[in-house]
């Protein structure tokens, strides 16, 4: 069973990953999909029914889902690996990273660790004085595991952060049109050509779906993002991503399924699934025109590429060839 709490492309991609993992490994199963709208309700009858037909396996997908279900049915006794979820460790649904729950749960990380993050966006700009970072408030679990960490670590270095607010998603653009120059503004104050700053959109969804208008209002701020998706083609993407794309978290908790359900492992003792290294993202138009250098080792360790005429050259990790 997989279980998703609202309508989103993120959630449609996850699902197609999986559901192609499980075709390729020829294993023979049946997957019931239902959306529980956020409803508690809906939600406790689907985990009864999964345990009444003794289903195998339970994909928890969303964030939502899985603080629900792990706050809710800690001790559920189907097993359940979650997908496109923030980092557990930070939202405190576990005590580390290389250990496992010790319960029926798995932990996937749609996070990029944050040691990791930091190390490379200094090896990018390593100057770096003020970082801009965009965030749905109303999103729990990005404020909680990409935009407060962000913050904190920035200002340990000595670095400005600029918490870039949306509250009303339904009306993130006009938010960001208002927001976003006066941070630009102020970075100027120590930043005046702009070069040793960036702005950062977390995985927050009404707020990397407004990529054009944010690539309209940056001024020449490289923009940055924690979902490769937000990297395409043409002068209205982020011209870097630097995270974990839907897809390939996806794989993993699909190898985490596949792994308990063939009896390998059991779910508590896997531990946290953390995509290492990262999924880089590149706009070469998009970097020409905000003039940021591109080091050569994101050139080499990248899975998707778009050249600087802007077309992809590079999708998933394979070159394409015109």
């Amino acid at each position: 069973m997989v279980i998703y709490p609202r309508k989103s492309s993120a959630y449609d991609l996850a699902i197609t990953t999986i559901l192609q993992h499980f075709y390729s490994k020829s294993i023979n199963v049946e997957f019931v999909v239902a959306n529980f709208g956020n409803d508690p309700g809906k939600g406790a009858q689907l985990i009864t029914e999964a345990q009444r037909n003794q289903y195998s396996l339970i994909f928890a997908m969303g964030s939502e889902t899985v603080d629900w279900l792990h706050s809710t049915h800690r001790d559920i006794r189907t097993p359940v690996v979650t997908v496109c979820a923030k980092d557990p460790v930070q939202l405190n649904q576990m005590p580390g990273y290389d250990i496992g729950s010790g319960t029926n749960f798995a932990f996937t990380s749609l996070n990029l660790r944050l040691d990791v993050q930091v190390e490379y966006l200094r090896e990018l700009i390593p100057n770096l004085k003020n970082i801009g970072i965009m965030v749905d408030m109303n999103n729990f679990s990005a404020v909680e595991t990409q935009a407060k960490p962000l913050e904190d670590a920035a200002r340990k270095l000595g670095m400005n952060a600029f918490r870039i607010a949306v509250t009303q998603a339904d009306k993130a653009r006009q938010q960001l049109e208002m927001l976003l120059p006066p941070v630009v503004e102020e970075m100027r104050l120590n930043d005046p050509d702009l070069t040793d700053s960036i702005l950062w959109i977390t995985g927050s969804t009404s707020v990397f779906r407004e990529i054009e208008t944010i690539s309209e209002l940056n001024q020449g701020v490289p923009v940055l993002a924690a979902v490769p998706e937000v990297v395409q083609s043409g002068l209205g993407s982020a011209v870097l991503s630097i995270g974990v794309s839907f897809q390939s978290n996806a794989q993993l908790a699909a190898f985490y399924g596949t792994e308990i359900l063939n009896g390998n492992v059991l779910p508590g003792e896997l531990p946290v699934g953390v995509i290492s290294p990262p999924d880089i993202a590149i706009n070469f138009r998009r970097a020409r025109a905000d003039g940021l250098k591109i080091p050569f080792s994101f050139f080499e360790a990248s899975s998707f590429v778009y050249d600087a005429e802007g077309k992809p050259v590079r999708v998933r990790g394979q070159d394409i060839k015109y």
